[in-house]
């Protein structure tokens, strides 16, 4: 397994490859594609990508945590948290039963 990271600019050339857009076209395409999902997850809705799997925010509440050093008890303030649930067809891909 390698430890190979997928980049903004990977995805960009990837649709300039498959897509045949120019590599200015294809950086905008991914551009705004990301936009999109962020915006849309900042406005607390899911974005559900068919065979990909789905992103939505959970907000989690107030909690006391433990410092691991000192062993202090200490408020872990309430937030929000990005959540990805991968689809079967992705875990499938993934595990090698395609």
């Amino acid at each position: 397994m390698s430890n190979q990271t997928v980049t903004r600019a990977d995805l960009a050339e990837a649709v300039y490859e498959q897509v045949g857009l120019s590599r200015n076209e294809s950086a905008d395409l991914v551009e705004a594609v990301l936009d999109e999902m962020s915006d849309t997850l900042a406005q607390g809705e899911y974005v559900k990508i068919s065979s990909f799997g789905s992103f939505s925010v959970r907000q989690k509440g107030e909690r006391i945590g433990r410092n691991p050093k000192t062993g202090v008890e200490v408020p872990i303030l309430p937030r929000k948290v990005l959540v990805f649930k991968a689809s079967h067809v992705l875990k499938d891909a993934i595990n090698g039963n395609s």
